[in-house]
């Protein structure tokens, strides 16, 4: 079939919008009528090579949508089951789906080659060429073809548009807080970084039972963000956390700190870590550069203090599971979802959306697909 897509043909280029040919899916993999996919700045990151990733590729690993064709072997998914695509496939089988961290599925390691995990192949073609997909998903796109292991199904009630959120980011910065540095009841956080994961690290703290969580982002804008999703105070900067945690809890510091800045510097890690307490737990969240590799810590304070440096895959989720919970959640009205979505798009306009994130204008920007029926 022919349907339109957002391709990266070489890193540092812009996002082309064009006509690609789609084959019908194989062995264990599904087509997707994708209804909406969130702009989240990993992509940007895989544009600007802080992202290694085999080009061309179709951008997007943020979608939801409606399944219309599976192929031979697709046992518990169906034409008409609306899906949540999840950005780390879970095949069920390797040891880290087998001990219940599906975050860290071996799968994960074809994630920026951009085939098949069916059988190393490509299903999408443009210009005479193979298209790789972003995540072994490439939601910047009206259709796709996915292997099963990376989609989950949900209930059809749930708005697409809003589910498509917790394919990562939602996902990503509320198990960082909740999952990795296991927030537990009147603890203080700091959040470094109000962005489409640094809101929802907040989210994750809140419902976690923090008492105190401390935003931190340059962005005046965001910091208002942050106080509307949970935040009890916001400041400009980490040297202003410090001075603010050491006041509020009287040389304590903070029990956890996690990282959610756009692109993480060696330099942030030592900042981060000043503001735990002993026993403190620091958690990365952010990407960097594979260049970034000179951190300066100082090493006693593990030794002697007993602090923690934390790294975060996809939040520790098991999107088979927590997907659906943050979806109960989002229904009960616990977890905000629709507020996070500050500006909408079409596919046409997936440039014009990276700058207006990067320009600080967006908690998450969303691109709803302009299907001829109408979006469902």
């Amino acid at each position: 079939m022919k349907t339109k897509a957002a391709i990266l043909w070489e890193q540092g280029q812009p996002w082309s919008v064009e006509e690609i040919e789609l084959d019908a899916p194989k062995e264990n993999e599904v087509l997707i009528k994708l209804i909406a996919t969130g702009l989240c700045h990993s992509d940007d990151h895989a544009r600007t090579g802080d992202m290694q990733i085999a080009t061309p590729v179709i951008g997007g690993h943020e979608g939801a949508g409606i399944i219309e064709e599976v192929g031979p072997g697709v046992a518990h998914l169906a034409p008409g089951d609306h899906v949540v695509l999840s950005f780390i496939p879970a095949c069920g089988r390797c040891r880290w789906c087998a001990i219940g961290r599906q975050n860290l599925c071996d799968y994960g390691q074809f994630l920026m080659q951009g085939f098949m995990i069916s059988d190393g192949s490509y299903r999408a073609h443009a210009r005479g060429q193979d298209l790789g997909t972003m995540s072994l998903l490439g939601t910047f796109a009206e259709h796709c073809v996915v292997h099963e292991t990376s989609v989950v199904k949900i209930d059809d009630d749930i708005p697409l548009d809003k589910a498509a959120l917790v394919g990562c980011g939602v996902t990503t910065g509320w198990g960082s807080a909740v999952h990795i540095a296991k927030v537990q009841p009147g603890e203080t956080v700091v959040v470094v970084g109000v962005g489409g994961l640094g809101v929802n690290a907040i989210q994750g703290a809140k419902l976690a039972g923090a008492r105190t969580i401390v935003a931190v982002d340059p962005v005046p804008a965001k910091r208002e963000w942050a106080e509307q999703f949970g935040a009890t105070h916001s400041v400009h900067s980490m040297s202003r956390a410090q001075a603010l945690l050491t006041e509020l809890t009287r040389g304590v510091m903070a029990d956890a700190a996690i990282l959610t800045v756009g692109v993480a510097q060696g330099s942030h890690i030592a900042e981060l870590n000043a503001l735990i307490s002993k026993g403190g737990r620091a958690v990365v969240t952010s990407v960097s550069p594979w260049t970034t590799v000179d951190v300066e810590l100082p090493l006693q304070e593990f030794t002697l203090f007993q602090k923690e440096l934390k790294g975060n895959v996809f939040g520790g989720a098991n999107p088979r599971a927590d997907i659906p919970k943050l979806l109960d959640l989002y229904r009960a009205g616990l977890l905000k979802l629709d507020e996070l979505v500050t500006t909408t798009y079409k596919l046409e306009d997936v440039n014009q959306g990276y700058q207006d994130m990067l320009d600080g204008k967006n908690i998450r920007g969303v691109i709803i697909h302009d299907h001829q029926e109408g979006p469902e």
